[in-house]
């Protein structure tokens, strides 16, 4: 995977993935692995900065959770986190439909 490719598109498959549902930091890794069979295999060094930044941002908010006896920082979508979703999404398509 071209990591110029992958950092201009980090922010949409992250929102992308919270968008489905609250989510932790790991969920967030493994459902990318899973999803795309192993092609985004993302660094926790890399997915949570990005998560802090997002959530800075105001698109994510978060907040502490207990499960499974650990505790964990749970990522949700804000209001203008999903605007975000749905203009980055838009653009995707326009921009594979334009390839």
């Amino acid at each position: 995977m071209n990591a110029e490719l992958l950092k201009g598109n980090l922010d949409l498959l992250l929102l992308s993935i919270v968008g489905r549902g609250p989510a932790h930091g790991y969920a967030v890794i493994a459902a990318l692995r899973a999803d795309s069979n192993g092609l985004f295999d993302l660094p926790e060094g890399t997915v949570y900065p990005a998560l802090h930044r997002l959530e800075r941002n105001g698109l994510l908010g978060s907040a502490w959770a207990t499960e499974h006896g650990r505790r964990r920082r749970i990522y949700e979508l804000s209001s203008a986190g999903r605007e975000a979703l749905r203009t980055q999404q838009s653009a995707w398509q326009t921009f594979t439909a334009g390839i």
